[in-house]
Protein backbone atom coordinates (compact mmCIF):
# COMPACT_ATOMS: atom_id res chain seq x y z
CA UNK A 1 0.00 0.00 0.00
CA UNK A 2 2.72 2.24 0.78
CA UNK A 3 4.69 1.72 -2.35
CA UNK A 4 0.86 2.85 -4.31
CA UNK A 5 1.14 5.90 -2.49
CA UNK A 6 4.81 6.55 -3.32
CA UNK A 7 3.82 5.91 -6.94
CA UNK A 8 1.01 8.44 -7.02
CA UNK A 9 2.81 11.24 -5.06
CA UNK A 10 5.33 11.40 -7.96
CA UNK A 11 2.84 11.12 -10.82
CA UNK A 12 1.38 13.92 -9.63
CA UNK A 13 4.59 15.22 -9.39
CA UNK A 14 5.80 14.78 -12.42
CA UNK A 15 2.37 15.96 -14.27
CA UNK A 16 2.99 19.07 -12.49
CA UNK A 17 6.26 19.47 -14.10
CA UNK A 18 4.82 18.52 -17.31
CA UNK A 19 2.42 21.13 -17.50
CA UNK A 20 5.14 23.89 -16.28
CA UNK A 21 6.79 22.52 -19.59
CA UNK A 22 4.53 23.05 -21.75
CA UNK A 23 3.25 26.32 -20.53
CA UNK A 24 6.80 27.75 -20.82
CA UNK A 25 6.92 26.67 -24.19
CA UNK A 26 3.99 28.33 -25.17
CA UNK A 27 1.22 25.81 -25.15
CA UNK A 28 -0.37 28.09 -22.15
CA UNK A 29 -0.60 31.92 -21.37
CA UNK A 30 1.75 34.00 -23.74
CA UNK A 31 2.44 36.06 -21.51
CA UNK A 32 5.77 35.60 -19.43
CA UNK A 33 5.92 35.72 -15.76
CA UNK A 34 8.72 35.73 -13.09
CA UNK A 35 6.97 32.17 -12.18
CA UNK A 36 7.79 30.61 -15.36
CA UNK A 37 11.09 31.97 -16.29
CA UNK A 38 12.28 30.53 -13.15
CA UNK A 39 10.90 27.34 -13.45
CA UNK A 40 12.22 26.98 -16.93
CA UNK A 41 15.90 27.84 -15.88
CA UNK A 42 16.16 24.70 -12.95
CA UNK A 43 18.44 22.48 -14.24
CA UNK A 44 16.70 19.10 -15.94
CA UNK A 45 19.41 16.67 -13.70
CA UNK A 46 20.28 16.34 -10.30
CA UNK A 47 23.31 18.78 -9.32
CA UNK A 48 23.66 20.30 -5.78
CA UNK A 49 24.68 24.29 -6.24
CA UNK A 50 26.79 26.28 -3.68
CA UNK A 51 27.02 30.44 -3.39
CA UNK A 52 30.55 31.46 -3.59
CA UNK A 53 31.40 35.31 -1.20
CA UNK A 54 30.62 37.25 -4.25
CA UNK A 55 27.22 35.47 -4.44
CA UNK A 56 27.94 33.38 -7.92
CA UNK A 57 25.61 30.03 -7.90
CA UNK A 58 28.26 27.22 -8.50
CA UNK A 59 28.16 23.76 -8.66
CA UNK A 60 29.22 22.29 -5.77
CA UNK A 61 31.64 19.17 -6.41
CA UNK A 62 34.69 17.68 -4.68
CA UNK A 63 37.41 16.97 -7.56
CA UNK A 64 40.15 19.44 -6.28
CA UNK A 65 40.05 18.21 -2.69
CA UNK A 66 40.01 14.65 -3.63
CA UNK A 67 42.94 15.34 -5.62
CA UNK A 68 44.76 17.11 -2.76
CA UNK A 69 43.86 14.10 -0.37
CA UNK A 70 44.37 11.20 -2.17
CA UNK A 71 47.83 11.03 -1.85
CA UNK A 72 48.31 10.98 1.65
CA UNK A 73 45.74 8.25 2.23
CA UNK A 74 47.83 4.31 1.94
CA UNK A 75 46.53 0.48 2.63
CA UNK A 76 47.17 -0.75 5.53
CA UNK A 77 48.39 -4.78 5.22
CA UNK A 78 48.63 -7.02 8.16
CA UNK A 79 48.96 -10.91 8.47
CA UNK A 80 49.52 -12.40 12.01
CA UNK A 81 50.22 -16.57 12.58
CA UNK A 82 47.85 -18.39 15.18
CA UNK A 83 50.17 -21.07 16.45
CA UNK A 84 48.75 -24.65 16.63
CA UNK A 85 49.04 -23.81 20.23
CA UNK A 86 47.08 -21.09 20.30
CA UNK A 87 43.93 -22.39 18.19
CA UNK A 88 42.26 -23.98 20.86
CA UNK A 89 41.93 -20.95 23.21
CA UNK A 90 41.52 -18.07 19.29
CA UNK A 91 38.43 -16.51 18.62
CA UNK A 92 38.56 -15.53 15.22
CA UNK A 93 36.29 -13.08 15.90
CA UNK A 94 38.53 -10.98 17.41
CA UNK A 95 39.94 -8.40 17.19
CA UNK A 96 37.87 -7.56 13.65
CA UNK A 97 34.52 -7.87 15.25
CA UNK A 98 35.54 -7.92 18.94
CA UNK A 99 31.26 -6.82 19.57
CA UNK A 100 29.65 -10.04 17.93
CA UNK A 101 26.39 -8.99 16.03
CA UNK A 102 26.29 -5.67 18.10
CA UNK A 103 24.85 -2.35 16.32
CA UNK A 104 28.31 -0.67 16.50
CA UNK A 105 31.22 -1.89 14.41
CA UNK A 106 35.05 -1.24 13.89
CA UNK A 107 35.45 -2.01 10.21
CA UNK A 108 38.61 -3.23 10.03
CA UNK A 109 38.27 -5.99 7.10
CA UNK A 110 39.92 -9.13 8.27
CA UNK A 111 39.57 -12.25 6.97
CA UNK A 112 40.87 -15.17 8.69
CA UNK A 113 41.57 -18.51 6.88
CA UNK A 114 39.42 -21.01 7.69
CA UNK A 115 39.98 -24.36 9.54
CA UNK A 116 39.10 -27.99 10.03
CA UNK A 117 40.42 -30.95 12.06
CA UNK A 118 43.23 -31.42 9.14
CA UNK A 119 44.43 -27.92 9.59
CA UNK A 120 44.54 -28.17 12.91
CA UNK A 121 48.55 -28.73 13.81
CA UNK A 122 49.37 -26.02 10.84
CA UNK A 123 49.58 -22.40 12.01
CA UNK A 124 46.78 -20.04 10.86
CA UNK A 125 47.29 -16.77 9.23
CA UNK A 126 45.13 -14.53 9.88
CA UNK A 127 45.54 -11.16 7.45
CA UNK A 128 44.22 -7.99 7.45
CA UNK A 129 43.16 -4.95 5.60
CA UNK A 130 42.78 -0.79 6.68
CA UNK A 131 43.46 2.16 6.05
CA UNK A 132 46.23 5.33 7.09
CA UNK A 133 46.85 8.82 6.47
CA UNK A 134 50.28 10.37 5.69
CA UNK A 135 50.81 12.45 8.66
CA UNK A 136 54.70 13.75 7.97
CA UNK A 137 56.43 13.17 4.39
CA UNK A 138 59.20 11.41 6.51
CA UNK A 139 56.99 8.61 6.34
CA UNK A 140 54.79 8.58 9.45
CA UNK A 141 51.63 7.66 9.07
CA UNK A 142 48.28 7.56 11.21
CA UNK A 143 45.83 4.86 12.00
CA UNK A 144 44.05 2.66 14.07
CA UNK A 145 45.13 0.27 16.91
CA UNK A 146 42.58 -2.24 16.01
CA UNK A 147 44.29 -2.10 12.60
CA UNK A 148 48.02 -3.50 13.49
CA UNK A 149 47.06 -4.89 16.77
CA UNK A 150 49.00 -7.71 17.68
CA UNK A 151 50.11 -8.24 13.76
CA UNK A 152 53.52 -10.30 13.41
CA UNK A 153 53.81 -7.86 9.55
CA UNK A 154 52.49 -4.94 8.54
CA UNK A 155 52.95 -3.52 4.95
CA UNK A 156 51.71 -0.30 3.71
CA UNK A 157 50.46 0.11 0.42
CA UNK A 158 50.79 4.24 -1.77
CA UNK A 159 48.21 5.19 -4.04
CA UNK A 160 51.04 4.46 -6.37
CA UNK A 161 51.20 0.54 -5.44
CA UNK A 162 54.73 0.65 -3.89
CA UNK A 163 54.53 -1.15 -0.75
CA UNK A 164 56.78 -1.08 2.47
CA UNK A 165 57.10 -2.52 5.72
CA UNK A 166 56.20 -0.83 8.84
CA UNK A 167 57.55 -0.12 11.97
CA UNK A 168 54.80 0.50 14.82
CA UNK A 169 55.97 3.78 16.47
CA UNK A 170 53.49 3.61 19.15
CA UNK A 171 49.79 2.52 19.98
CA UNK A 172 47.20 3.74 22.16
CA UNK A 173 43.93 1.28 22.74
CA UNK A 174 42.27 4.09 24.66
CA UNK A 175 41.38 6.14 21.71
CA UNK A 176 42.31 3.13 19.23
CA UNK A 177 45.37 4.98 17.76
CA UNK A 178 48.31 4.08 16.13
CA UNK A 179 51.76 5.31 14.72
CA UNK A 180 53.38 3.73 11.94
CA UNK A 181 56.66 4.61 9.84
CA UNK A 182 58.16 3.35 6.72
CA UNK A 183 61.65 4.66 5.57
CA UNK A 184 60.42 6.83 2.24
CA UNK A 185 60.61 10.36 2.36
CA UNK A 186 59.21 13.52 0.29
CA UNK A 187 55.79 11.77 0.52
CA UNK A 188 52.86 13.59 0.48
CA UNK A 189 50.85 14.58 3.92
CA UNK A 190 47.82 15.96 4.98
CA UNK A 191 47.31 19.26 6.96
CA UNK A 192 45.49 18.65 10.62
CA UNK A 193 42.63 21.02 10.74
CA UNK A 194 41.11 22.14 13.91
CA UNK A 195 37.86 19.60 14.55
CA UNK A 196 36.33 22.44 17.17
CA UNK A 197 35.05 23.94 13.98
CA UNK A 198 33.90 21.27 12.33
CA UNK A 199 30.08 21.67 12.08
CA UNK A 200 27.24 19.79 11.99
CA UNK A 201 25.91 19.95 8.00
CA UNK A 202 29.28 20.35 6.86
CA UNK A 203 30.07 18.73 4.21
CA UNK A 204 33.14 16.17 4.58
CA UNK A 205 34.98 13.52 1.87
CA UNK A 206 35.85 9.89 3.73
CA UNK A 207 38.98 8.31 1.92
CA UNK A 208 40.29 5.01 2.14
CA UNK A 209 40.38 1.03 0.85
CA UNK A 210 36.82 -0.44 1.61
CA UNK A 211 36.84 -4.22 0.49
CA UNK A 212 40.07 -3.98 -0.44
CA UNK A 213 39.46 -1.19 -3.35
CA UNK A 214 41.86 1.59 -3.09
CA UNK A 215 42.09 5.13 -2.85
CA UNK A 216 37.87 5.32 -2.56
CA UNK A 217 36.89 8.77 -1.75
CA UNK A 218 32.76 9.21 -0.82
CA UNK A 219 31.09 12.15 0.58
CA UNK A 220 28.45 13.10 3.07
CA UNK A 221 27.90 15.85 5.59
CA UNK A 222 28.83 15.83 9.39
CA UNK A 223 25.46 14.17 11.19
CA UNK A 224 26.12 14.99 14.68
CA UNK A 225 29.79 14.94 16.76
CA UNK A 226 30.92 14.01 20.18
CA UNK A 227 28.93 11.02 19.37
CA UNK A 228 30.13 7.94 22.77
CA UNK A 229 28.75 4.80 21.39
CA UNK A 230 30.70 2.32 23.40
CA UNK A 231 33.08 0.70 21.23
CA UNK A 232 36.54 0.81 22.25
CA UNK A 233 37.08 -1.81 24.82
CA UNK A 234 39.44 -0.40 27.35
CA UNK A 235 38.42 1.26 30.56
CA UNK A 236 40.02 4.37 29.93
CA UNK A 237 38.39 4.43 26.40
CA UNK A 238 38.20 8.63 24.64
CA UNK A 239 35.17 8.61 22.60
CA UNK A 240 33.60 11.80 21.23
CA UNK A 241 32.97 10.67 17.32
CA UNK A 242 32.13 13.32 14.73
CA UNK A 243 29.23 11.33 13.36
CA UNK A 244 29.06 10.96 9.31
CA UNK A 245 26.89 9.93 6.95
CA UNK A 246 29.45 9.50 3.80
CA UNK A 247 29.79 5.83 3.17
CA UNK A 248 32.57 4.00 4.72
CA UNK A 249 32.71 0.23 5.12
CA UNK A 250 35.14 -2.39 6.28
CA UNK A 251 38.68 -1.89 4.83
CA UNK A 252 38.26 2.34 5.44
CA UNK A 253 39.21 1.77 8.97
CA UNK A 254 42.09 4.38 10.11
CA UNK A 255 41.47 6.16 6.56
CA UNK A 256 41.07 10.42 6.50
CA UNK A 257 37.92 12.37 7.06
CA UNK A 258 38.72 15.83 5.43
CA UNK A 259 36.73 18.95 5.19
CA UNK A 260 36.57 20.84 1.83
CA UNK A 261 39.78 22.68 2.64
CA UNK A 262 41.65 19.54 2.29
CA UNK A 263 42.34 19.16 6.00
CA UNK A 264 42.13 16.19 8.22
CA UNK A 265 39.14 16.59 10.68
CA UNK A 266 39.20 12.90 11.75
CA UNK A 267 40.11 9.21 11.23
CA UNK A 268 37.88 6.88 9.90
CA UNK A 269 37.11 4.24 12.84
CA UNK A 270 34.17 2.72 12.90
CA UNK A 271 30.01 2.20 11.66
CA UNK A 272 26.61 2.04 13.20
CA UNK A 273 25.51 -1.26 11.06
CA UNK A 274 23.35 -4.46 11.66
CA UNK A 275 24.79 -6.25 9.01
CA UNK A 276 29.00 -4.84 9.34
CA UNK A 277 28.36 -2.36 6.17
CA UNK A 278 27.71 0.74 5.41
CA UNK A 279 24.38 1.84 6.42
CA UNK A 280 24.57 5.12 6.89
CA UNK A 281 26.56 6.05 9.75
CA UNK A 282 30.50 6.53 10.30
CA UNK A 283 32.06 7.56 13.42
CA UNK A 284 35.90 9.68 13.87
CA UNK A 285 37.98 9.87 15.89
CA UNK A 286 38.65 14.21 16.07
CA UNK A 287 41.51 15.59 14.50
CA UNK A 288 42.22 17.20 17.76
CA UNK A 289 42.60 14.18 19.99
CA UNK A 290 44.47 12.66 16.75
CA UNK A 291 46.74 15.44 17.29
CA UNK A 292 47.26 15.23 20.87
CA UNK A 293 48.12 11.32 20.80
CA UNK A 294 50.59 11.82 18.16
CA UNK A 295 52.26 14.76 19.49
CA UNK A 296 52.61 12.50 22.81
CA UNK A 297 53.82 9.67 20.83
CA UNK A 298 56.59 11.13 18.59
CA UNK A 299 57.83 13.50 22.20
CA UNK A 300 57.44 11.10 25.24
CA UNK A 301 57.39 7.47 23.32
CA UNK A 302 53.92 7.04 25.27
CA UNK A 303 50.44 8.96 25.49
CA UNK A 304 50.06 11.10 28.50
CA UNK A 305 46.78 10.32 29.63
CA UNK A 306 45.16 12.78 31.98
CA UNK A 307 42.45 12.24 34.24
CA UNK A 308 39.64 14.32 36.38
CA UNK A 309 39.32 11.44 38.47
CA UNK A 310 35.51 11.21 38.98
CA UNK A 311 32.76 8.72 37.96
CA UNK A 312 30.22 10.80 34.97
CA UNK A 313 26.75 9.79 33.66
CA UNK A 314 24.29 10.98 31.17
CA UNK A 315 21.31 13.26 32.39
CA UNK A 316 18.08 13.18 30.75
CA UNK A 317 14.59 14.28 31.53
CA UNK A 318 13.83 11.20 33.84
CA UNK A 319 17.35 11.28 35.58
CA UNK A 320 17.08 15.07 36.08
CA UNK A 321 13.28 14.61 37.39
CA UNK A 322 14.51 11.80 39.69
CA UNK A 323 17.36 13.85 41.10
CA UNK A 324 15.68 17.38 41.82
CA UNK A 325 18.13 19.01 38.76
CA UNK A 326 17.51 21.41 36.85
CA UNK A 327 18.98 20.91 33.95
CA UNK A 328 18.71 18.79 31.18
CA UNK A 329 22.65 18.99 30.09
CA UNK A 330 25.66 18.35 31.19
CA UNK A 331 27.77 15.14 32.73
CA UNK A 332 26.67 14.36 36.44
CA UNK A 333 29.51 13.47 38.84
CA UNK A 334 27.97 10.28 39.89
CA UNK A 335 30.92 9.78 42.43
CA UNK A 336 34.82 10.40 42.84
CA UNK A 337 38.24 8.96 43.50
CA UNK A 338 39.75 8.96 46.35
CA UNK A 339 42.57 10.91 46.01
CA UNK A 340 41.38 11.98 42.67
CA UNK A 341 42.20 15.69 40.66
CA UNK A 342 38.58 16.35 41.07
CA UNK A 343 38.04 15.49 44.28
CA UNK A 344 41.56 17.45 45.97
CA UNK A 345 39.68 20.59 43.80
CA UNK A 346 37.09 20.73 45.50
CA UNK A 347 34.22 18.81 42.68
CA UNK A 348 31.76 16.22 45.07
CA UNK A 349 29.27 14.16 44.39
CA UNK A 350 25.95 15.41 42.81
CA UNK A 351 27.90 18.02 40.84
CA UNK A 352 26.51 18.68 37.36
CA UNK A 353 29.94 19.55 35.13
CA UNK A 354 28.58 22.03 32.84
CA UNK A 355 32.16 23.45 31.18
CA UNK A 356 35.83 22.24 30.84
CA UNK A 357 38.62 24.57 30.03
CA UNK A 358 35.96 27.17 28.72
CA UNK A 359 34.13 24.86 26.68
CA UNK A 360 30.85 23.97 27.03
CA UNK A 361 29.96 20.78 28.34
CA UNK A 362 26.23 18.82 27.38
CA UNK A 363 27.10 15.18 27.87
CA UNK A 364 29.74 12.98 29.34
CA UNK A 365 31.33 12.54 26.08
CA UNK A 366 32.77 16.48 26.40
CA UNK A 367 34.31 16.20 29.08
CA UNK A 368 36.21 12.63 28.24
CA UNK A 369 37.58 14.74 24.84
CA UNK A 370 38.44 17.94 26.44
CA UNK A 371 39.87 16.14 29.60
CA UNK A 372 41.58 13.42 26.81
CA UNK A 373 43.55 16.78 24.95
CA UNK A 374 45.59 17.76 28.84
CA UNK A 375 48.28 16.00 29.89
CA UNK A 376 48.98 14.88 33.83
CA UNK A 377 49.71 18.43 35.65
CA UNK A 378 47.84 20.54 33.28
CA UNK A 379 45.62 23.04 34.98
CA UNK A 380 41.92 23.29 33.60
CA UNK A 381 38.66 25.09 34.81
CA UNK A 382 35.98 23.12 35.53
CA UNK A 383 32.48 24.58 35.81
CA UNK A 384 29.89 22.97 38.27
CA UNK A 385 26.02 23.35 38.77
CA UNK A 386 25.59 22.47 42.56
CA UNK A 387 22.18 22.50 43.32
CA UNK A 388 21.52 25.45 41.30
CA UNK A 389 24.93 27.84 41.84
CA UNK A 390 27.57 27.75 39.15
CA UNK A 391 31.22 27.55 40.43
CA UNK A 392 33.75 27.00 39.09
CA UNK A 393 37.28 25.21 39.95
CA UNK A 394 41.05 25.27 39.41
CA UNK A 395 41.61 21.05 38.83
CA UNK A 396 45.59 19.96 38.10
CA UNK A 397 45.12 17.07 36.07
CA UNK A 398 46.78 13.36 37.47
CA UNK A 399 47.68 10.20 35.77
CA UNK A 400 46.06 6.82 36.45
CA UNK A 401 48.26 6.00 39.63
CA UNK A 402 47.53 9.94 40.84
CA UNK A 403 50.91 11.95 39.58
CA UNK A 404 50.50 15.18 38.39
CA UNK A 405 53.64 15.06 36.26
CA UNK A 406 54.84 13.60 32.81
CA UNK A 407 55.71 10.19 32.81
CA UNK A 408 58.96 9.00 30.74
CA UNK A 409 59.43 5.46 29.18
CA UNK A 410 62.48 5.26 31.78
CA UNK A 411 60.52 6.31 34.89
CA UNK A 412 57.95 3.59 34.51
CA UNK A 413 58.62 -0.61 36.12
CA UNK A 414 58.84 -3.29 33.82
CA UNK A 415 55.48 -4.29 35.14
CA UNK A 416 54.04 -0.89 34.37
CA UNK A 417 55.60 -0.97 31.03
CA UNK A 418 53.33 -4.23 30.29
CA UNK A 419 50.27 -2.50 31.13
CA UNK A 420 48.85 -4.61 33.51
CA UNK A 421 48.38 -5.52 37.78
CA UNK A 422 49.09 -8.73 38.88
CA UNK A 423 48.77 -10.91 41.51
CA UNK A 424 50.22 -13.60 43.70
CA UNK A 425 47.17 -16.49 43.62
CA UNK A 426 47.44 -18.28 46.76
CA UNK A 427 48.05 -22.45 47.41
CA UNK A 428 44.50 -23.39 47.53
CA UNK A 429 44.17 -22.16 44.01
CA UNK A 430 47.29 -23.39 43.07
CA UNK A 431 45.95 -26.65 44.74
CA UNK A 432 43.09 -26.58 42.70
CA UNK A 433 44.34 -25.36 39.36
CA UNK A 434 47.38 -28.68 39.73
CA UNK A 435 50.04 -26.26 39.33
CA UNK A 436 52.78 -25.31 41.90
CA UNK A 437 51.75 -21.26 41.67
CA UNK A 438 51.88 -18.48 39.36
CA UNK A 439 51.08 -14.60 38.90
CA UNK A 440 47.30 -13.71 38.01
CA UNK A 441 46.90 -10.37 35.84
CA UNK A 442 44.32 -8.72 37.03
CA UNK A 443 43.50 -5.74 34.85
CA UNK A 444 44.87 -5.05 31.38
CA UNK A 445 45.64 -1.16 30.45
CA UNK A 446 47.43 0.29 28.14
CA UNK A 447 50.69 -0.96 27.39
CA UNK A 448 53.13 -3.82 25.64
CA UNK A 449 50.44 -6.88 26.81
CA UNK A 450 47.66 -5.54 25.31
CA UNK A 451 49.52 -4.11 22.60
CA UNK A 452 51.23 -6.76 21.19
CA UNK A 453 49.21 -9.94 22.57
CA UNK A 454 45.85 -11.01 22.34
CA UNK A 455 45.82 -12.50 26.37
CA UNK A 456 43.31 -11.79 28.19
CA UNK A 457 42.25 -10.60 32.18
CA UNK A 458 42.76 -13.56 34.21
CA UNK A 459 45.13 -15.24 32.66
CA UNK A 460 47.41 -16.83 35.31
CA UNK A 461 51.50 -16.79 34.31
CA UNK A 462 53.11 -19.21 35.30
CA UNK A 463 56.39 -19.31 33.66
CA UNK A 464 58.44 -16.59 31.54
CA UNK A 465 60.61 -17.94 29.23
CA UNK A 466 60.55 -21.24 30.32
CA UNK A 467 61.44 -20.84 33.88
CA UNK A 468 59.01 -21.27 36.47
CA UNK A 469 57.08 -17.64 38.57
CA UNK A 470 54.84 -18.60 41.07
CA UNK A 471 55.52 -15.03 42.42
CA UNK A 472 54.99 -11.25 41.34
CA UNK A 473 58.27 -10.59 42.73
CA UNK A 474 59.82 -13.69 41.04
CA UNK A 475 58.15 -12.28 37.55
CA UNK A 476 59.55 -8.91 38.08
CA UNK A 477 63.08 -10.27 38.92
CA UNK A 478 62.90 -12.54 35.78
CA UNK A 479 61.47 -9.49 33.27
CA UNK A 480 64.21 -7.27 34.71
CA UNK A 481 66.58 -9.83 33.10
CA UNK A 482 65.22 -10.29 29.59
CA UNK A 483 66.82 -7.77 26.37
CA UNK A 484 64.37 -8.04 23.30
CA UNK A 485 61.40 -10.32 24.19
CA UNK A 486 59.99 -12.32 25.93
CA UNK A 487 57.24 -15.96 26.36
CA UNK A 488 54.66 -15.89 28.96
CA UNK A 489 53.24 -19.69 29.49
CA UNK A 490 50.36 -20.36 31.71
CA UNK A 491 46.68 -21.39 31.55
CA UNK A 492 43.12 -19.91 32.36
CA UNK A 493 41.37 -21.01 35.42
CA UNK A 494 38.00 -22.22 32.87
CA UNK A 495 40.05 -23.77 30.21
CA UNK A 496 42.00 -26.39 29.48
CA UNK A 497 45.73 -26.59 28.47
CA UNK A 498 48.72 -24.43 28.18
CA UNK A 499 48.82 -21.08 26.29
CA UNK A 500 51.78 -19.37 25.19
CA UNK A 501 52.05 -15.64 24.75
CA UNK A 502 54.98 -13.56 23.36
CA UNK A 503 56.10 -9.80 23.15
CA UNK A 504 58.83 -7.74 22.74
CA UNK A 505 60.05 -5.59 25.52
CA UNK A 506 62.59 -2.37 24.52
Amino acid sequence: MKKFVHLVIASIVGSALTLGVFMAAGFGKKESTPFLHTTSAIPAHNVVYSVKEDGEIVPLEFTEVSKQVMDAVVHVKTSRKISAREQGYYNPQFPSDPFGDDFFRFFFDQPVKPRDNKQKEEPLIQSGSGSGVIINPNGYIITNNHVIADADEIEVSLPDNEVYKAKVIGSDPSTDLAVLQIKKDGLTSLPIGNSDEVEVGEWVLAVGNPFDLNSTVTAGIVSAKGRNINIINDKSAIEAFIQTDAAINPGNSGGALVNLKGELIGINTAIASPTGTYAGYGFAIPANIVSKVIADIMKYGMVQRAYLGVIIREIDGTFADKNNLKRYEGAYVDSLMEKGAAAAAGIKEGDVITAIAGKPVRKTSDVLEQVGRHHPGDQISVTVDRKGKELTFTVVLADQKGERKITSREDQGVLDLLGASFETIDENMARKLGIEGGVRVKELRNGIIKNQTAMKEGFIITGVNNKKVTSVDQLKKELETIKGGAMFSGIYENYPGEIYYAFGIE
